[in-house]
Parts: C-alpha cells; structure tokens; sequence
C-alpha cells in the first residue's frame, strides 16, 4: 500500500476567472467523465438516501462547478423529488446556466460561498438530510479531516464520499490523462491527489462517531474510486 501524501493542489490556489483554472476545471469534468463519476456517486447515494423522498435537503461541499451533481439530477433526479441543493465552495464559481439545469431537474438549488472548516465549527441549527463530498475529502488530514467529518456527523444524517483510490493502479492512470488533452494545472492535481487518496477503512478510523448510531461501508467502486458512506440509523430509510 502507498503512503498517504499531501501536497498542494495547483488549481486550490488559483484565482477562480485565471484562464488556467477555467481550464482544469474543463479538464476535471473530462476526468470525471473517464473515472465514472456521476454513475459512482448515483450508486453512493442510493445506498444512502431513500428513494421517492420528496424535499430532501443535500449539501455538497467543495463543490467546484456544481456540475457532477447537476449530471446526477439529469440522470436520476426523479428518485429524489423536489430535492433542495445547497452547493458550497470557497470560490462562487456556480453560474446560473447550471442553477437553471437544477430547477429544469425538479432540483432547487444554491450557491454558497463558504470555507468547509467554517462550515463545519458553525453553531447554527441548519441541518442536511445528507452531505455529499466528490474528491475533497482528501485535501485533509489528520485533527482537520476528522473535524470535517465531524461536522458532517452533527449537521447530517448522512455523509456520501467518492474519493481517489490510493492505489499503484491508480497513481499509474494519473500519468495518463494527459490523452485525456489535460493542461499541466490537471496533470499535477491528478497525480497529487492519488497519492493523496484513500484506501481501506482510513475515512472509517477518522469518523468520529462510535457505537451503533451509524451504518457505515467503505468500499471501492470503479477502478479509481474509493467510496465512504455513512448514514444514521434513526434517519434509514
């Protein structure tokens, strides 16, 4: 097994209209398209979420563009009705063509500009029927990991996680993407966040919550993906 590695990732510290960051996002939703994203986290959150629920309220931290879970509302949008999306991110980079794609979905959506760590310290009472994260988780680690997943443990009752699997297979692909037409920007993240993925049941031993509250599976799907899925018993469906 490789070691768990952080290093900074190029497009965390550019500005969100930098032409290099316009690009790599575009590159990301052609990474996203290749590893099976939208398909991965369809099935992530259908372990999680009961079908046919109407109103239910999601969260998606470090949400990017938005898009992944825009394709999940186009795609299966009609297993969660009248679903209500809060998309959270440092940037505002969510613009209102992709908002409109939500409310065309049945999806009512917002933007909101907050740091995950705010987030997830915040005493307010807003709570979510679930928080969905898609390659973030593993921007963190150690006291700061097991913070985020703590406020998603206090403020949800259930957290779904599609992150990179820590794997030679898997590192070896990162190289790859340049045939995907990836820029520079892509080609160093995606290396990056291998070695700084998950295997195991690493996001398991970060969860703080013991007991039978939860009912937890980590798991992997696809070739690249390494799944966590936590969700609390009293809110099963």
């Amino acid at each position: 097994m490789l070691m768990r590695v952080l290093e900074p990732e190029t497009l965390d510290h550019l500005a969100a209209d930098d032409p290099s960051a316009l690009r790599a996002r575009r590159d990301l939703r052609r990474v996203n398209a290749a590893m099976g994203s939208r398909r991965i986290l369809e099935r992530t959150l259908a372990r999680a979420l009961p079908a046919a629920r109407r109103g239910l309220r999601l969260l998606e931290i470090g949400c990017g563009d938005g898009r992944l879970l825009l394709d999940v509302a186009k795609h299966r949008g009609e297993r969660w009705p009248d679903a209500r999306v809060d998309l959270l991110d440092r940037q505002p980079i969510v613009d209102a063509a992709t908002l409109a794609g939500y409310a065309a979905c049945g999806w009512q959506a917002r933007s909101i500009a907050a740091d995950v760590l705010d987030w997830a310290r915040a005493d307010d009472a807003e709570r979510w029927d679930a928080v969905v994260a898609n390659l973030f988780l593993h921007h963190f680690e150690g006291d700061v990991l097991r913070g985020v997943l703590a406020g998603c443990a206090r403020r949800a009752d259930a957290l779904v996680a599609c992150e990179p699997r820590r794997s030679p297979m898997a590192l070896a692909a990162s190289h790859l993407i340049v045939f995907l037409g990836a820029s520079a920007v892509t080609r160093h993240d995606g290396v990056v966040s291998v070695r700084a993925g998950f295997v195991g049941d690493e996001l398991r031993s970060a969860w703080p919550e013991r007991g039978d509250a939860w009912r937890i599976d980590e798991y992997d799907d696809g070739a690249f993906t390494h799944c966590f899925c936590a969700v609390r018993r009293s809110a099963a469906g």
